[in-house]
């Protein structure tokens, strides 16, 4: 067991010594002479003892301590496991580092690490295949000056990294990334960067081939409703088959039409680019006629509606878009609210927002289907969608629309209760925030 040096101790033997010296300088006659003699040899003993320090540490490559002299050997017993335990924690340092290393170069994102000023402190390899960065000749580089896109030094200069960047690659411009910012460790910062070039392309391709088989099958649809509209089957001869296929073709055919007009609004919006909406839209206008159509398609299930609306809240925003998200949220709570429900629609200004709700006091749904309503062609009931005619595409568009007007819709719904479907407009897009409020309620029977 290592002892430690004690000050009581040591001082005790430098009072003994020099005791004992004064004692024998005294009977013969020669204190001081003694005392100096002594003190030149405590002082030769103490250089001699430094001189091996200074040796052992700058000079020799012995891991192993000289031999010293009474508390000397102390001290260099104590440097000597002070450098072992600094070297343990060196090699389990660089084994940690190693692993982190070897972990994020298999990872299949290329990973930089930044430090606040946006400066590298090491990538991955992929990093330098997809961004064009060079290790270690780049260490140091701020990013955004390797990264030249206006985009990334918008982001990076707002910091909104919530939501993840699209980007075109430095070293080729037929490849698209998508880099994500997140804090990372004490003022750094790690940039994740992966190539979404293919699930790009792919969802091109979904896209145009929505939009190509809607459009290709909307003229023989058109075609094929207009000649079954044509032949009543009160002109035709009275055979039973006619008489029983008839009504059932033409349905389906406008069944089918009604889909294919939505897949190809659903095409168009996902296809415009997200811009910045000037245009200004009318919004009472827009519902006073929704409603006179919600009046005409109610007349069959007798609905209680109501209509409260603030007569001076208009918006800026895609006036066709949001007129398909009004109109797709009282249609469907017209639809499937069983007969003689109450539907309420409401617009109001609330802390600066255009908050738009419909609310039923219908069946409900259930908590496990709310959350994939927006998905398109899903149906709580295959039957009752079939029934009254649903395509299931009408709460995608209105997602799709929301999330171009940087809103979102909610859904709040209970089982025997009635569900109610809202969602609010930013102030950005609200006009004329400090006019005065004007109500109006319209009820239809």
């Amino acid at each position: 067991m290592r002892l430690l040096l004690s000050k009581r101790n040591l001082l005790a033997k430098v009072v003994l010594i020099y005791g004992l010296a004064t004692f024998f300088g005294w009977i013969f006659g020669k204190v001081l002479l003694v005392l100096l003699l002594l003190s030149l040899g405590h002082l030769w003993w103490q250089y001699k003892h430094i001189f091996l320090l200074d040796k052992w540490l700058w000079r020799d490559r012995k891991l192993t301590p000289p031999a010293g002299d009474g508390s000397w050997q102390q001290i260099f017993d104590g440097i000597y496991f002070q450098q072992r335990r600094e070297r343990r924690k060196r090699k389990e340092l660089r084994t940690l580092v190693r692993r982190f290393r070897d972990g994020a170069e298999a990872l299949p994102e290329a990973v930089v690490v930044l430090s606040e000023d946006w400066s590298i402190i090491w990538c991955n390899k992929l990093a330098q295949l997809l961004v064009g960065l060079r290790w270690p000749l780049d260490e140091g580089q701020r990013i955004d000056n390797l990264i030249r896109s206006p985009e990334f030094h918008q982001y990076l200069k707002l910091q909104h990294f919530q939501q993840p960047l699209e980007v075109m690659s430095p070293t080729s411009s037929s490849i698209m990334l998508e880099c994500k910012m997140m804090p990372y460790g004490k003022a750094q910062f790690l940039l994740i960067v992966r190539d979404i070039t293919q699930l790009k392309q792919l969802e091109q391709i979904r896209k145009d081939f929505v939009a190509n088989v809607s459009h290709e099958l909307r003229t023989p649809l058109t075609v094929l409703q207009g000649y079954l509209e044509v032949m009543d089957s009160d002109s035709q001869p009275a055979h039973t088959i006619w008489q029983k296929a008839h009504p059932v073709m033409l349905e389906q055919t406008r069944r089918m039409d009604a889909l294919v007009q939505q897949l190809l609004t659903l095409s168009r919006i996902e296809a415009a680019a997200r811009v910045q909406f000037e245009q200004e839209v009318d919004v009472p206008a827009m519902l006073r006629l929704i409603e006179q159509e919600a009046e005409t398609l109610n007349r069959e299930k007798q609905h209680k509606l109501t209509f409260t609306i603030d007569q001076d809240l208009k918006v800026t925003g895609a006036q066709d878009e949001l007129r398909s998200a009004f109109s797709n949220l009282v249609t469907n709570a017209i639809k499937y609210t069983p007969a003689g429900g109450e539907i309420s629609v409401s617009w109001q200004r609330e802390h600066q927002k255009a908050v738009f709700t419909v609310s039923d006091n219908g069946e409900g749904i259930a908590a496990h289907h709310v959350k994939r309503l927006t998905e398109r062609f899903y149906r709580v009931d295959q039957a009752r969608a079939r029934n009254t005619g649903g395509t299931g595409l009408g709460l995608a568009i209105v997602k799709h629309v929301l999330s171009r007007h940087n809103s979102q819709l909610l859904i709040f719904s209970e089982q025997g209760k009635g569900s109610t479907f809202s969602f609010a407009l930013p102030p950005e897009l609200v006009l004329g925030t400090q006019t005065p409020k004007k109500r109006a309620k319209f009820k239809v029977k």
